[in-house]
This record gives structure tokens, sequence and C-alpha cells, in this order.
């Protein structure tokens, strides 16, 4: 079964980002959405992490337009694009996206991906590695994407506990801008307004409405595979430590403080135990970490992975370019 592109509501609103949207058919009855910001050089296609779409990467993007030609797409079960549960796993995964720079004649781009994107990114390189000229993973190198044996599982990371800001309150659905600011004060960073939207819906009075369904967020773990090794150049950006958001540093109350505390002290040594994992599998690559950021590195530290995205494409070979549109 697929879905087909929701409308957005209400209808006066226009998503400001300057992308193009197409649709690319990736399997029977599953078409995906794909973003299209511009831009001059190589391609770059971005993949979002889970629940979220291409247009987390709204505000992002246009900024790596000056050395990349830069793409986005939404995975299959999220936002506008098609789902069918058929054969789904990593490599279906990865299988996905290899159609769409089939379908769009992508000679060799670089894939990055944030989060469980890390798996589609190792499928890709693992398996498929003439089609990228390099990966980069954005907080995303976890064991879903390498697993040699001897590092922590899944399971280790997701039995950890982090302290959970308050609920949302009334005032903060008032409007999908009220819902953003509330993110900024939480998190320290926002969603773009068009991710916001894709994750819930709009009522007819513009308040934040129910949350959107997605069909394959229980799915996103099953076929999960263990790749040992990679064939091309990489960038592995870990948040480590990790910030927990601005709630907790602005919080009064003395336990949240000591549960935060307790909550990224396990959660750094399993990132540094996956750390040694990840030299191991990928000892070309150039791993870098950032303290304090947030698992959505790219928005907590936004100027530290544009530095550190621009020199690796940069010292990438310049053979294979953006095909002429």
């Amino acid at each position: 079964m697929s879905a087909l592109p929701f409308a957005q509501s209400p209808a006066a609103w226009k998503d400001p980002s300057p992308h193009r949207a197409q649709f690319v058919t990736v399997d029977t009855g599953v078409r995906l959405e794909v973003l299209d910001w511009g831009g001059s050089g190589r391609p770059l296609v971005l993949l979002a992490g889970g629940g979220n779409t291409a247009h987390v990467f709204n505000d992002f993007a246009p900024k790596l337009t000056g050395v990349c030609h830069v793409y986005g797409i939404t995975r299959r079960g999220f936002g506008a694009s098609g789902f069918s549960p058929d054969g789904f796993g990593a490599d279906r995964l990865g299988d996905d996206v290899i159609a769409v720079l089939d379908a769009l004649k992508l000679d060799t781009p670089v894939l990055a991906g944030h989060s469980i994107a890390g798996e589609e990114l190792s499928s890709v390189g693992t398996r498929r590695p003439d089609r990228v000229a390099g990966l980069i993973y954005l907080d995303a190198a976890y064991p879903y994407a390498f697993d040699n044996g001897t590092g922590p599982s899944v399971d280790n990371f997701q039995k950890l506990q982090a302290p959970q800001p308050p609920e949302s309150g009334e005032s903060d659905l008032a409007s999908f801008s009220a819902l953003a600011r509330r993110q900024q004060k939480t998190d320290g960073f926002a969603f773009p307004e068009a991710e916001l939207r894709q994750q819930r819906d709009a009522t007819t009075d513009g308040r934040v409405g129910r949350w959107r369904d997605s069909p394959a967020s229980p799915l996103l773990l099953t076929g999960m595979k263990k790749y040992a090794s990679l064939r091309v150049p990489a960038l592995i950006i870990f948040a480590d430590p990790h910030g927990q958001g601005s709630w907790v540093d602005n919080s009064a109350d003395p336990a949240v403080h000591a549960a935060a505390r307790a909550y990224t002290a396990a959660l750094s040594a399993l990132v540094e135990k996956q750390i040694r994992v990840v030299r191991s599998c990928a000892p070309a690559a150039h791993v870098v970490t950032i303290a304090g950021a947030h698992h959505y590195v790219y928005l907590s530290n936004e100027s530290e992975v544009l530095r550190e995205m621009r020199a690796f494409l940069a010292n990438l070979p310049t053979s294979a370019q953006t095909p002429a549109r």
C-alpha cells in the first residue's frame, strides 16, 4: 500500500524553504518525497533520523548549497512518502536510497544521515561503495550502523532513561510557531515549522493537533544488520557527552540535574565504547566528537557541523559532479 502526499493545513501556510519537491518511485506502490534545494558542485543527499522527514533540514540544507547540490529524502513510512512493510529492513531502506540516486542520475554523491539513518549509510557504503563518494554520520554511527561484536548493543542504549521535560501546555499548542518557541526553550533549538507540520496535524483554527501516524516507526530496527567494515571515505560525528537540552541547564530542581548527570555519564560510557568499535570498523574515517551537543547535533551545534562537513567535502576527489539539469 502507499500513502498519498497529505495536504498542509491551514491552506494559507506555505513552506518558506527554497526547495523543490518531487516524488520518486522506489518500489511497487511506494514513492518517496525528495526535496531539492539546488546548489552547485557534487550532489549531497541528506537522510533524516527516525520520526523525521527531509523537511527537518529546511534551515540547514541551504547553508551547504554553496559547495554542493543538496537533496533530501523522506524515507518510506514517514511524512508524505509512501509505505510498504514488505522486506522492511536496513538493506531495503538502503536500496530505496540507491533507487533515488538512480532515478535522479546522481553520480557518486555524498550521503549524510542523522541518527537511525546510519543504517542506510552503512548499508549503501558496505554493499554499493561504487555508488557514493563518501558518507557523513551525524550522531548516527551507533550499533545499527557499526557492530563488530565487541561494542554495546542497541538495547544497552535503549535501557537508559533520560530525564524528561514537562509536557507541552495548551499555550504551547496554540500555533506551530508557539510549539517551535517551546522547543527552542526546551532544547536550545527548534525544528523548522515545516517539519513540525509533517509530524502533527493542524486544526481548522491553526492550533497544533494530533500526532500523525508514521507506519514505519515500529519497524525501524527490524532487519538491522551487523555492518563491520566500510570501504568509502567517512566523516563520523558523535555528540559526547550529550547535552540534555536548555531545560536541564535552566531547571531549579536538584533532582533534574542529578538525573541528567547520571544519564550523561552512563550514555558517555556507551558512546566511548561505540567509538572504539567505529575506529575498528572504519579505521580510515575521520571521527569527531562535539562535547555538549544534542543528539540533533546539526541543529544544536550547526556551525561546528557545517565546518566539519565543508572540510570533508573539500578533501574528496572532485571528478564526480552534479549532472547538468
